[in-house]
């Protein structure tokens, strides 16, 4: 559904705030081995949601990504179009050109209501609101 660049933009944001909560920076190694990714990969991830202010960075020996409190607000569809656009926003589930209401292709209707969901989950639902469920350690970023 998503762009690998955007999974792992969503849970490396996820273990940055998991990590923040503790008061800590982590470096882009250790994100990458949590979330299950490249690191080089990861690295350019990082470099895009910094730029977008999502997430903070400082360098040096004491540096790493972390995010303040403010940020723990911002909606997860914030790391969805910075990362792929409003591609899934806007575009059609089979790919077509013209898929429209008026024009629908033929899974339009049906998946237009599951999209609509899709679409409010990750407007309403923010970083900070998947933290606590992360920290009671009811969700999890890596496979075992």
């Amino acid at each position: 559904m998503f762009s690998k660049a955007t999974e792992y933009g969503i849970k490396a944001t996820m273990y940055i705030a998991y990590k923040t909560n503790g008061g800590e920076r982590v470096g882009v190694k250790e994100i990458a081995a949590n979330i299950d990714a490249p690191v080089h990969f990861t690295a350019k991830i990082l470099q895009e949601l910094v730029r977008k202010n999502i997430v903070h960075s400082i360098k040096g020996p004491n540096g790493g990504f972390y995010l303040e409190r403010g940020d723990l607000k911002t909606p997860i569809g914030k790391i969805v179009k910075t990362l792929d656009g409003d591609k899934f926003y806007n575009t059609c589930v089979l790919g077509l050109r013209a898929c429209s209401q008026k024009n629908p292709c033929p899974v339009h209707n049906e998946f237009k209501v599951i999209k609509e969901k899709i679409i409010d989950m990750l407007e309403k639902n923010t970083i900070g609101s998947f933290n606590t469920d992360l920290i009671n350690k009811n969700f999890f970023l890596k496979s075992k």
